[in-house]
């Protein structure tokens, strides 16, 4: 529940921990209460486009950097039509937006679409409080109707909050109907994509390949994908645990029956990991940001990569699995903690990688994966 207010700036709020952990601040954005699982974010730039991101849905995101909204807001960058992130919580947010493409201040923008934030507090302690804890459910409240409220009272809403672990969300942030995304130049392949919680980039990146993207909701079947009559199929990012995704699970089965060229991305991965037979497991604390180094095993290159994912594929670093499909490999790891951030089939055209290849706010060291998904369609059309 969310209500307006210009002053908000000046009104308190206060941050709970479902461990108990308190963090008492100001008001940022929208005035009221929110709840979700809180994240941090170690990216220092592209907050417009973390906010919109739909992988973000029901989660509460702590921005690691200290000093956040000076670019401000424009209409260009969103990744969605509306900000995700149940909430937002910095330490240092921006007075003035100083940048030329800005339209409006960060402040008015979560205002303005309800999203209640919280700002003013230790940031830092709060990060590393969840890098030992791990993510976990929090509430923000603000405004006159909390402000007298004890924080026994506090803690008790957040702990009856819903977990992250079991959450089928896909469908919430997925598109109702099917659009499409026209080729950029001359039209090479036809591409159905699976909205999970797509960003607008990505098919934005395909399209400059000369692909039409025909983007599916979460909910679309194997009749309806191959109604398309696509030369390769897709499987988006988006939240939840992919283990309530067994619908996703059971298309992309029968996709990969076919021996369709198949790329993936993030949830997409984490779908192909248990199509393939592996489970899937949830990270302590998760990678957020667009600073998280990964290693492309397939040619031992080092990439900086865009990241947003609470969940991993468990599956062997140290040699090749067989699978009903195959032979497959984890052809990409976190050189962080050793999570598994890409599979590949070695016997039919299919791969996955758990980051974010579009990365709109950058870097853009892994734009070489949609082109390796147009290889697979030209070597398929050969």
């Amino acid at each position: 529940m969310t209500t307006s207010t210009r002053g908000a700036a000046k009104t308190p709020a206060v941050l709970v921990l479902e461990d108990g952990r308190i963090f008492r601040g100001r008001a940022y954005g929208a005035v009221g209460e929110t709840f979700g699982e809180a994240v941090f974010s170690t990216g220092m730039t592209g907050y417009q486009e973390t906010l919109t991101d739909p992988s973000y849905h029901r989660q509460v995101v702590v921005m690691t950097a200290p000093h956040v909204g000076n670019t401000g807001v424009n209409d260009e960058d969103p990744e969605s039509a509306r900000i995700w992130v149940s909430g937002y919580v910095v330490r240092d947010p921006a007075r003035v937006s100083s940048n030329w493409r800005a339209q409006r201040s960060l402040d008015e923008e979560l205002e303005r679409q309800g999203v209640v934030g919280i700002s003013g507090i230790d940031t830092r302690a709060l990060t590393r409080h969840l890098r030992e804890r791990g993510a976990m459910r929090v509430g923000i409240f603000s405004g006159e109707a909390w402000s007298g409220v004890r924080d026994e009272a506090l803690l008790a809403k957040v702990q009856e909050q819903p977990q992250m672990k079991g959450a089928n969300l896909s469908a919430e942030v997925a598109t109702k109907e099917t659009y499409v995304v026209p080729a950029i130049g001359t039209k090479k392949f036809t591409v159905a994509a699976v909205d999970l919680g797509i960003k607008g980039m990505t098919p934005r990146r395909m399209a400059e390949r000369g692909i039409e993207v025909h983007v599916l909701p979460a909910t679309a079947t194997v009749e309806d994908i191959y109604a398309v009559n696509p030369d390769g199929v897709f499987f988006s990012n988006g939240p939840g645990d992919p283990a309530t995704a067994d619908g996703p699970v059971a298309v992309m089965r029968a996709v990969l029956e076919r021996k369709t060229p198949l790329f993936g991305i993030c949830f997409g991965n984490q779908i192909l990991g248990r199509a393939l037979g592996f489970g899937t497991y949830k990270l302590k604390y998760g990678h957020r940001g667009i600073n998280q180094p990964v290693q492309d095993r397939t040619t031992g290159k080092v990439e900086v990569t865009a990241h947003n994912h609470g969940f991993a594929v468990d599956a062997p670093l140290d040699r090749i699995s067989d699978t009903p499909f195959g032979r497959a490999e984890v052809s990409h790891v976190c050189l962080n903690d050793d999570v598994v951030e890409g599979l590949q089939l070695l016997d039919q055209p299919a791969f996955s990688v758990q980051y974010h290849p579009e990365a709109a706010a950058g870097p853009h060291d892994a734009a070489y994966l949609f082109d390796r998904f147009v290889s697979l369609m030209e070597a398929e059309r050969a």
